[in-house]
């Protein structure tokens, strides 16, 4: 189990944009499971909605990229670089993602060459799924 100060050394972001709190495994270069706790004292709560908060899905999408990162950056030759998007394809969002939800977020590294890859990428709560799609990156 990494905390935020174990991601810290692997991924650059930094609050208020680390979207991780914890990653329960990290397999180095293969994938990553981590969960971010949402509370409604997020900033990005004031105005995703008043009265009624809904975490972006871009803020998913964010979590979930952080999520890879942290398995590709893990990596020896990768250690110091950064992760950045390369793309976002066949993402749904099924489901809102409001405060008090305990957002699992699951990335698999499907395809590397060079570096570019793609991850496969689910966010859950309560084992109900959130938002699907394929992230792609560029290790930079």
């Amino acid at each position: 189990m990494l905390n935020k100060e174990d991601i810290k050394k692997i991924i650059p972001q930094r609050e208020p944009f680390l979207m991780v709190d914890e990653v329960e495994e990290c397999i180095s270069g293969e994938s990553a499971i981590a969960y971010k706790n949402v509370n409604k004292d997020e900033w990005y709560f004031k105005g995703h909605f008043p009265g009624n908060p809904i975490m972006p899905g871009v803020l998913i999408c964010e979590a979930l990229a952080q999520t890879g990162a942290v398995a590709i950056l893990s990596m020896e030759e990768n250690k110091g670089k950064n992760a950045l998007f390369g793309g976002i394809d066949k993402m749904k969002f099924k489901k809102m993602v409001t405060p008090g939800d305990r957002l699992k977020l699951e990335v698999k590294i499907i395809k590397r060459k060079g570096p570019i890859g793609v991850g496969e990428a689910i966010a859950s709560v309560d084992e109900k799924i959130v938002a699907k799609g394929e992230l792609t990156f560029a290790i930079a």
